[in-house]
């Protein structure tokens, strides 16, 4: 006698008419405020093209901003130096992050013995995120080859650099360091507890938390910093600006300007929208009650 297998009971669940006339309803309101949105937008986009087109200067604007014959002359020189801010943002990211978080760590050690280190880090921290990035990178890039000091590069694009991670540092420290200090004190003592010392306490238990907690302006550090690697141009380095600069001196036209301008933004959107992910998703993981 063969036994046969008993069919699989027909899914019961219908949804009630209520929830499909719900449902069909949020469909419908989300098209329709998709909709809105893009008209609107249109809307404001087409009365902003009107302005700017009708004024009495654009002619001479967009000869001066927008040319095409410039655009194109200038765009391989700038697709070039831009691989030099490229380069600077890879290099001076990775020195941050790492410094950044020896510095957040070093200002909340514990304990009288490490009173020197944390006047010192906290006075580093307070100086440089009060002094503004040109004139630093002014100070280092002209005044440490003023100095003479052997050993030291005079390369702009070395000290233009260090003086980019020596002003983020300062910025990403603070981050780190409030991420560090969100993290509850019952979490160390429940560390503390287990026999764990205060470095082991400090890797496996707070880092990893506050490293989490504190990805969103981590990474809106890094945003501005990828911008910002565009003023090292201002000690002799041909980056995307300088050659900007130097095609718009030889042509007095300032569309080099707006393509190295625009190639910035196109750069900068993917890390934002990539910020804005993050955030969102950590955002509906609290709400859900899951590890941040």
């Amino acid at each position: 006698m063969t036994v046969r297998d008993d069919p699989a009971p027909p899914d019961l669940y219908q949804p009630s008419a209520r929830r499909i006339e719900r449902e069909r309803f949020r469909r419908a309101r989300t098209r329709r405020a998709g909709l809105l949105a893009t008209g609107s937008t249109l809307a404001t986009a087409a009365v902003l093209v009107a302005l700017v087109v009708s004024s009495p200067g654009w002619s001479r604007t967009r000869e001066t901003f927008f040319n095409w014959h410039y655009a194109r002359k200038s765009l391989p020189d700038v697709l070039h130096g831009l691989w030099l801010n490229v380069q600077l943002m890879v290099v001076c990211g990775a020195i941050v992050l790492v410094a950044g978080l020896l510095v957040a760590v070093v200002r909340t050690l514990r304990g009288p013995v490490f009173f020197p280190l944390r006047a010192l880090a906290t006075a580093y921290v307070d100086f440089f995120r009060g002094l503004p990035l040109i004139i630093c990178l002014l100070a280092v890039v002209f005044g440490v080859p003023a100095l003479r000091l052997n050993g030291v590069p005079n390369d702009p694009v070395v000290l233009g650099g260090f003086a980019l991670c020596l002003t983020y540092t300062a910025y990403v420290a603070e981050v780190f360091r409030a991420g560090i200090e969100t993290v509850h004190p019952s979490q160390r003592a429940a560390a503390r507890s287990l026999g764990l010392t205060s470095a082991q306490t400090m890797r496996y238990v707070v880092l990893p938390q506050a490293v989490r907690r504190v990805v969103p302006p981590l990474l809106n550090d890094l945003v501005s910093l990828q911008k910002d690697t565009g003023l090292v141009s201002i000690g002799g380095a041909v980056d995307a600006v300088a050659a900007a600069q130097i095609v718009a001196s030889r042509s007095f036209n300032y569309t080099p300007y707006v393509i190295a301008g625009v190639i910035f933004v196109a750069l900068t959107i993917p890390m934002t929208r990539l910020t804005d992910w993050v955030t969102a998703r950590m955002n509906r993981r609290q709400s859900q009650g899951g590890t941040v």
